[in-house]
């Protein structure tokens, strides 16, 4: 079956579509990592884009339930170069096909995806349409227009738990885990802590936090929707400088709007592998897991006397990393993955000290 890609500012790509059919319509990211279509597909901090993954040949690993990041798979459209007609892997339980059409994910192949991402990187940012039913390019378009005029749908409401819901060892330390879009691989990295997670719905108040009697909060990553942020910004600004707080992600967005620092959109957005990052004070350097689109603006945390920034970017000197122990918070903008064999990511080392001193 044939389809289209139309940006909104009227380029189009055919291809051949594989899984779901008719339309979908959504902010277009591309990411540059190798491995890791599963993972991507299935974070919630991904809900509702047109991913592009600019590596040439996707799916010659399979995929295996392990490996998602959640229940469900977020994405409004996926678009590839070239699916690979088999897999390989030890643990691989079925092909990214059928994992495709398993989950209903319209799914775009055949693309000129080199082409496609020189375009983004130069013009920035879009949001764009995948169709198998129309092919008219001004219709197309129009139905972008629409789409972005909605402001109605909440994408963090969306894949935040309902409810509370209790993780972890029972009699570990109390953590309250706000869930923006939290993935497994950082709830994992959590209960080896030996922590109580508490997680909770999103729109959460401080005082149903506190009520808990936790011992810190973290407030975790998800879509990067900026009017649900502030939402949660305004709930949880009485708990800083009273409660240890962790910002991962788009939680670290909300800790800078808590602090009245301004958030910057990104020409292109950070969305890969080995993405280094350093600290102001040393050459000691990090090589991280990013995926935003939004950066904290430098000028207004300066302006916070009592908060600093711990790391930059290597690249074009975002900030990727804040603190401050007199107002007991923790943010990364980064993706805070175990380095490997069951470890700990530092970040989360940095945290338990943080819980210790409390």
């Amino acid at each position: 079956m044939k389809g289209i890609l139309v940006l909104e500012d009227g380029k189009s790509f055919l291809g051949e579509i594989d899984g779901g059919k008719g339309e979908r319509i959504g902010e277009i990211i591309m990411n540059t990592a190798v491995v890791g279509y599963q993972e991507m597909m299935t974070d919630p901090a991904n809900a509702g884009k047109i991913l592009v993954l600019t590596y040439p040949l996707i799916g010659n690993y399979g995929c295996a339930p392990k490996f998602n990041e959640s229940d469900n798979v977020w994405l409004a459209g996926l678009v590839i170069k070239e699916k690979s007609r088999i897999f390989s892997n030890w643990q691989a339980k079925e092909s990214l096909g059928n994992f495709i059409k398993k989950n209903s994910v319209l799914s775009l192949h055949s693309v000129d995806t080199r082409t496609l991402a020189v375009h983004l990187r130069q013009k920035g940012s879009m949001y764009g349409i995948i169709s198998t039913d129309c092919f008219d390019k001004n219709e197309l378009l129009s139905k972008v227009a629409l789409f972005r005029k909605d402001k109605t749908l909440s994408l963090i409401e969306k894949v935040s738990v309902k409810k509370q819901k209790q993780l972890g060892r029972s009699s570990g330390k109390r953590v309250a885990v706000l869930d923006l879009g939290i993935t497994k691989s950082i709830i994992r990295q959590l209960e080896s802590l030996g922590l109580s997670l508490s997680l909770l719905p999103y729109n959460t108040n401080a005082g149903e936090i506190l009520r808990l009697k936790p011992r810190g909060l973290i407030i975790a990553g998800g879509p990067e929707e900026l009017l649900s942020l502030e939402q949660v910004a305004n709930n949880i600004r009485p708990l800083i400088g009273k409660l240890p707080t962790l910002g991962i992600a788009s939680g670290n967005l909300v800790l800078a709007i808590g602090l009245s620092a301004k958030i910057n959109k990104l020409k292109i957005g950070h969305r890969g592998v080995n993405y280094p990052v350093q600290s102001p004070v040393s050459f000691k350097g990090e090589i991280t897991v990013q995926n935003h689109g939004f950066a904290i603006d430098h000028g207004s945390l300066l302006k916070l006397k009592s908060l600093r920034i711990s790391s930059y970017n290597v690249n074009d000197r975002t900030v990727e990393e804040i603190e401050s122990r007199k107002l007991k918070v923790l943010g990364v903008q980064y993706m805070p993955l175990s380095p490997g064999f069951n470890e700990v990511n530092t970040v989360f080392n940095k945290f338990m000290k943080m819980l210790g001193r409390s």
